[in-house]
């Protein structure tokens, strides 16, 4: 439970934030482009951390990782909250971002590691859970709070959940790996953080200086570089940073790139929707939390469902099913306008989170049921930082297309903005029916499963859940 909260909690703050910006923008009196570093360096520092969580579950108790990452967290939120000037309120946000990329892996991680075979789907849609509510819901009660109360409670929500959170892990969660302290080599480490670092700055940047500046150029190329050599320096390893042959398994590679388009889908369209109901359909923030609201609520509920769809019948034909909604969602907001009525805009939405999380479970379960046990951190880690970084990706490309869209109207005010708020759910529809495609790959049970699982359950390499298995 300690490590859910965790998880719900930085990603609920991936997209909550994105709501609050002129708020914040307004309070603190700096640039709307300067704001953009609370977005910007909240995912470098994950994009950092987040390929190291790995090597750090093979040196430290999962226990221990938790509470700091729990703590970093919340100690981030309270120096946000209460921060009386922009570059406070970035250096706890800093801090969050550090918390963040250390829970997710671990999360996924122990729920493989202690639940029995026949219940990893179940189990794994509870995961998805976290991954997509979480950033669904965030517009929404960022939204509701910004009309009751002020930009900080939103931190300090994060502050009350994160307690809590440190309650469970502190009684319930035990370590499920065995320490092997592996030698930990520096030259991949620099290599990690100037490579995944690179690619997530750069496209950070990009929504400020442009795609083909200089900074932005730079940061990409000595990031894709970097990834390269870092890459090709672990397949040559005996004890890797973390172990790039998991995509020798053909499983996880299909089930991680869904993973990633499908991730791109959600934070690309978290980010463009709240902006077009409050710039476009010119309502409030607080009503714009309110039209998310029925979304967010469904996602929750199909996130559940999904899961034990993969137990039943695998991960085929939920996530084309899901990626089939998702097209028509977007085909959906790409005929928006400003006069667009609130249940058009609503039905639009719930279509969309319906198809989002219909899709994520089951193909977060085949690609991590991919692989042996001895790589399920490895896999896991690697799954969760592409992730961050194609959603990195994702919503600075969005929020180019925005304001070129907008540029290029010959309108102005809501019309100019609904028109650059189509080129951005153009780049999300092309990213769902690229998931569509790729989905194609699926076979109706994993490739691990199909070397001799039980049908219905996950690959045996996993082995049975102890009988009390810890509580996560």
């Amino acid at each position: 439970m300690g490590l859910y909260l965790g998880g719900f909690t930085g990603m609920f703050s991936e997209t909550s934030l994105n709501i609050a910006l002129p708020q914040l923008t307004e309070a603190v009196g700096v640039d709307v482009a300067v704001m953009q570093w609370m977005v910007v360096g909240y995912m470098l520092v994950i994009g950092i951390v987040l390929p190291f969580a790995s090597l750090l579950m093979k040196w430290f108790s999962v226990r221990k990782l938790t509470l700091f990452a729990l703590g970093a967290f919340f100690v981030g939120s309270l120096i946000s909250g209460f921060a009386p000037s922009f570059e406070v309120m970035l250096a706890g946000r800093l801090v969050q971002g550090v918390g963040t990329g250390l829970v997710l892996p671990m999360m996924f991680a122990v729920v493989l590691e202690v639940f029995a075979p026949v219940k990893i789907g179940a189990a794994m849609g509870l995961t998805a859970l976290i991954i997509m509510f979480a950033p669904a819901i965030g517009p929404t009660l960022s939204g509701i709070i910004l009309g009751a109360l002020s930009w900080r409670f939103i931190f300090f929500t994060f502050a009350v959940v994160l307690a809590v959170a440190m309650v469970f892990a502190a009684k319930f969660l035990v370590n499920p790996y065995e320490l092997t302290r592996p030698r930990v080599d520096a030259l991949s480490c620099v290599l990690s953080c100037l490579g995944f670092g690179g690619v997530v700055l750069g496209a950070g940047l990009a929504s400020l200086y442009g795609w083909t500046s200089v900074e932005v150029v730079s940061a990409l190329v000595i990031g894709v570089v970097c990834i390269a050599a870092y890459a090709y320096r672990q397949l040559g390893m005996e004890t890797p940073v973390l172990d790039v042959r998991v995509f020798c398994q053909q499983g996880y590679r299909v089930g991680v790139a869904l993973v990633m388009l499908n991730f791109g889908i959600t934070l690309s369209a978290m980010y463009l929707l709240p902006q077009y109901i409050q710039s476009g359909m010119l309502l409030p923030v607080a009503m714009a939390g309110m039209l998310m609201l029925p979304g967010g609520v469904v996602n929750c509920i199909v996130s559940v469902i999904a899961g034990g769809l993969y137990d039943r019948i695998g991960a085929r034909i939920p996530a084309r099913a899901g990626f089939a909604l998702s097209i028509a969602g977007t085909v959906m907001f790409l005929f928006a306008t400003p006069d667009s009525s609130i249940a058009y805009v609503i039905c639009a939405h719930v279509i969309l989170m319906i198809g989002v999380p219909l899709a994520m479970s089951p193909s977060q379960t085949s690609a991590l049921n991919s692989l042996p046990h001895r790589m399920n951190a490895d896999g896991s880690t690697m799954m969760n930082t592409l992730q961050q970084v194609l959603g990195a990706i994702a919503t600075a490309v969005a929020t180019s297309l925005l304001g070129m869209g907008q540029a290029a109207s010959a309108e102005s005010g809501a019309v100019a903005f609904t028109n650059g708020v189509h080129w951005g759910f153009a780049f999300t529809l092309v990213l769902a029916v690229a998931a569509l495609t790729v989905s194609m790959l699926l076979k109706k049970r994993s490739y691990a499963d199909e070397a001799g699982a039980p049908e219905g359950g996950a690959a045996p390499t996993h082995g049975e859940a102890p009988a009390s298995a810890p509580q996560a």
